[in-house]
């Protein structure tokens, strides 16, 4: 199926969704249109893909939708799409439909499905959305920087009604495995413990002994920002509490952090790497990965990209660390 000459591209949101996943749907289906593509929208991901959920688009079908939260497309997690018979399938559907390019705007596991598809011949190219900053080829992920505001926002918030009653304060943010929201929020908001699933060494002990020096010192109330890949907050608080003698309290920011109007860093890096995206197609490239790594817009293969791995940056953490000492003077 796979040819130099691409005509008609499909585009789909796939897995959790993102703020600014709109914004990159709109860049490619205009993208497209200007460069002589007939464009079509695929919604619901893999799984309406399988049951053949496809429109036709044209510019007006993503006017006003830059602004808002979420996927105009539709997501949703398809099982089938993991099988052979599955990706088969999903192969002759392009084909029916005349679809000779497509974009997938999602994580790892929808970059793992647009894998299977460009092996089995298909024009692909992925673009990294995730609110995680998971997708290891690249230092920007659609979403990130509006999820990472919203718990921000929602963090000082809960700080003033902590300090009110002069309590502890586990905040648990999303991130799946990653620790990026959790430590870019805990720098953000100095929090004075910072859990992540890459760094923790589960030692309770330890932030135990930190609340109550911080308390002898002064400190009218104590920050944990706990990564979503650690959880068990609750009874964590509950733990706390028990050991220290002071009042401690779980909230879980949850899937507050997916939606809202993306911030312009969203919006802008979405559009340019829906672009790119059709670039890619149109010159004939394919089984690659948008990326933006050291301040450029670039791509990479899409088997290459899937085999990096991706870690906590080493200074950051320290700077993170430092930072939130409560220093004796």
């Amino acid at each position: 199926m796979a040819n130099n000459k691409v005509n008609t591209i499909g585009v789909l949101t796939s897995g959790g969704d993102a703020p600014g996943m709109n914004a990159a749907i709109r860049a490619v289906v205009r993208r497209g249109l200007s460069k002589g593509c007939h464009m079509k929208g695929i919604l619901k991901g893999y799984d309406g893909l399988l049951n053949e959920e496809i429109i036709d688009m044209e510019a007006k079908d993503v006017s006003d939708t830059i602004e808002r939260g979420g996927t105009v497309l539709y997501t949703a997690r398809c099982a089938e799409m993991r099988t052979e018979d599955g990706q088969k399938k999903a192969v002759e559907i392009c084909r029916r439909h005349g679809i000779d390019g497509l974009v997938v705007i999602g994580g790892d596991g929808s970059f793992a499905g647009a894998q299977r598809l460009a092996n089995l011949g298909v024009n692909v190219v992925g673009v990294p959305g995730s609110i995680d900053l998971d997708i290891a080829c690249t230092d920007y992920t659609i979403g990130f920087d509006t999820a990472v505001n919203t718990a921000m926002e929602a963090i000082d918030k809960v700080r003033d009604t902590s300090t009110s009653h002069e309590r502890c304060s586990i905040i648990e943010v999303m991130g799946r495995n990653a620790g990026y929201i959790a430590l870019w929020c805990g720098i953000a908001n100095g929090a004075e413990d910072i859990l992540l699933p890459e760094k923790y060494d589960y030692d309770e002990e330890k932030i135990i002994n930190n609340i109550i020096e911080n308390r002898k010192r002064g400190k009218k109330h104590h920050i944990i920002i706990n990564a979503e890949g650690i959880g068990h907050s609750t009874s964590m608080a509950k733990r706390i509490e028990a050991a220290t003698g002071i009042g401690t309290r779980a909230t879980i920011l949850g899937h507050m952090q997916r939606g809202g109007s993306p911030t312009c860093k969203d919006r802008v890096y979405a559009s340019i790497m829906g672009a790119y995206a059709v670039d890619l197609l149109v010159a004939g490239k394919t089984k690659r990965v948008v990326a933006y790594k050291n301040g450029e817009y670039v791509d990479f293969d899409i088997n290459e990209a899937l085999a990096m791995e991706k870690g906590i940056p080493e200074y950051q953490y320290e700077v993170a660390r430092s930072l939130s000492a409560n220093y004796a003077k």
